[in-house]
């Protein structure tokens, strides 16, 4: 990817929660670039962080260290109203949880609209109710839906209202917090098949966040992979999934369910055993293995990797 323009970096960020003096550390050091018009993967177990960075990117959770940039400019720590109305533009958020997400008491089409009144800018109600259904079609919804609440809609479209509200400000980052971990698994291709049109029309940039493998591989064209709070391994999709490295990306790939059930059967999973490695005397450290593959390692890990990868 090195031939596009950066759009986002994540520059050695820290995030702490709890006391002061004994905090609980969500995100540890952590570093990577997004760069326009791709869809960067983060993939890890529940609690591993990758919600908490997303958080951070939008400005919900505040850093203890580090800075994160967008087009060269810092959006992290303090910012002035128009600095913070400019990232509110520029990065929106897809989340999890359709339902909980939408304004039960709220008609769509306020819901989708509300983009607009965050902006700065004054808009007649003819501009915004046009920008609304425009929204609502870009997603495959009828204008209708303006004026239905969101409890009349099935688990998908909900979603889709959410992605509509996150378009109508035509950002430049899109942060998709597992967007389709809550639905039913037959219109989870509908709406990962929708994020990706979209992309295309737009030119959209996403970072992915889920902890489903397969979604990663299909839609992604870079996967980081983190645990408890660090990134372990990142490279391309293909190439993380064809040739994973690290033992814990290993771990998590072996767990993936096979379409097969005979193969299904005799799959072995790994277990990932942090307390093997040699961490106090070879201190591991974030390394460009090969162009585009990093991994945190220490020497001895990686002179191994560097004959797996001959």
């Amino acid at each position: 990817m090195t031939e596009y323009k950066k759009l986002l970096e994540i520059d050695k960020i820290r995030v702490e929660f709890g006391k002061k003096h004994n905090p609980f550390v969500a995100v540890d050091n952590v570093s990577f670039d997004i760069y326009q018009g791709e869809t960067f993967g983060l993939v890890g177990e529940s609690g591993s962080g990758k919600t908490t960075i997303g958080r951070a990117i939008v400005r919900a959770n505040a850093l203890t260290s580090g800075e994160i940039r967008m087009n060269g400019k810092r959006i992290s720590g303090k910012l002035s109203s128009k600095e913070d109305r400019q990232v509110t533009r520029n990065v929106q958020m897809i989340f999890q949880d359709p339902v909980n997400s939408l304004n039960e008491r709220a008609k769509v089409g306020y819901i989708v609209a509300e983009g607009l009144y965050a902006r700065g800018r004054h808009y007649t109600h003819k501009q915004r109710e046009d920008m609304v259904n425009q929204a609502l079609k870009d997603v495959g919804l009828l204008p209708e839906s303006a004026s239905r609440f969101p409890h009349e809609f099935s688990g998908g479209q909900q979603q889709r209202i959410g992605i509509a509200r996150a378009l109508i400000v035509n950002p430049s980052l899109i942060v998709a917090d597992e967007p389709i971990s809550a639905l039913d698994m037959s219109v989870r291709a509908q709406v990962l098949n929708l994020l990706i049109r979209l992309k295309k029309e737009r030119g959209l940039t996403y970072l992915f966040i889920a902890h489903d493998l397969s979604s990663i591989r299909f839609v992604c064209d870079r996967v980081a992979v983190i645990r408890k709070g660090r990134i372990m391994e990142l490279a391309e999709s293909e190439q993380l999934f064809l040739h994973p490295l690290h033992p814990y990306t290993r771990a998590l790939l072996s767990a993936v369910p096979q379409p097969d059930p005979i193969a299904e059967r005799s799959k072995k999973l790994l277990v990932y055993d942090p307390s093997i490695h040699n961490y106090e005397s070879d201190k591991p450290l974030w390394t460009e293995i090969e162009p585009g593959h990093f991994i945190y390692a220490n020497q001895a890990e990686l002179e191994k990797y560097r004959e797996l990868l001959g």
